[in-house]
Order: C-alpha cells, then sequence, then structure tokens
C-alpha cells in the first residue's frame, strides 16, 4: 500500500509541477521570444507570449478541448482518450479525425505509413515522417497535449 500512495504523490506532484510551468510554442525551430506563436499554462493557450485572459484561444482539462475559457458542453470542440482525438464530445469510431502512437500523428483511426501526418520528437512538430530539420513545424519548450498541437495546425 505505502508503494501505490508513493507512486500517487509522484504522478500528483508531477500534474502539479507541469500546470504550473509555462510551455511555449515557436514558429519552427526557434527558441527566440519574438518567434512565441501561442502558451500553454496547463489549463489554457494563449495568443503569443500573453497570459492574459483576453487572449485565451482554448481551454483543456485533460480529456476535452473548450473553445476559449468555457466549460460547456456545447463548446467542446474535441475530445482525447489519449490515442484518438475525436470530433466534438464524441467517442465513436466513426468521429475520430487522428490517431497518436506516441511519436506518429495519423489521419483518422489509422496507424499507415501513408497516413503519417506529423512526427513529434525531441521538442519539435515535423511535417509528415520525418525528423529533418526543414520539416519542422513548430518547437516546443516543455510539455503540451497533442491535441492542443494539433489545434495550433488550424
Amino acid at each position: 500500500m505505502s508503494k501505490l500512495r508513493h507512486i500517487a504523490a509522484v504522478v500528483l506532484l508531477l500534474i502539479g509541477v507541469t500546470s504550473m510551468a509555462q510551455t511555449y510554442l515557436y514558429r519552427g525551430k526557434s527558441n527566440y521570444s519574438s518567434d512565441i506563436l501561442y502558451t500553454f499554462d496547463g489549463q489554457y493557450i494563449y495568443h503569443g507570449k500573453s497570459t492574459y485572459t483576453s487572449d485565451i484561444l482554448y481551454s483543456w482539462n485533460g480529456q476535452y478541448v473548450y473553445k476559449g475559457t468555457s466549460n460547456y458542453t456545447s463548446d467542446i470542440l474535441y475530445s482525447w482518450d489519449g490515442k484518438y482525438l475525436y470530433k466534438g464530445k464524441s467517442n465513436y469510431s466513426s468521429d475520430i479525425l487522428l490517431t497518436f502512437d506516441g511519436q506518429y500523428i495519423y489521419r483518422g483511426k489509422s496507424t499507415y505509413s501513408s497516413d503519417i501526418l506529423y512526427t513529434v520528437s525531441r521538442g519539435y512538430l515535423y511535417r509528415g515522417k520525418s525528423t529533418y530539420t526543414s520539416d519542422i513545424l513548430f518547437s516546443f519548450d516543455g510539455i503540451i497535449p497533442i491535441p492542443l498541437l494539433i489545434m495550433m495546425m488550424q
């Protein structure tokens, strides 16, 4: 039982640290302040380097992406189960938009190489099945959930 408590304490600590830290999403391979496109604080995605309420684009609760600061069911844009990104508040196979396997983001409910849209590796989002510098779309300096990373692609 004490081992389980220890694991639970570590998980809660990591969640707490993650939620307090800000992650910046940069244009391309940059890490310059002038190239910050979005800021993520663990709950909200802000435009640019801002953390002003007026600059909130999306909200995140670990399962749903909401429009703005809302937490109303009617404002759910996407649902996430750790592998699949669904349209709206759905968990139906027919509503799967993307699949994530830990490295690749695939179109729909697919894990075929031909359906790879993006590669996530070492703090970068690459176009297609690539880790070439020329294919870097975004860089990020912390933890950002896959659904929010995808939201920034729109």
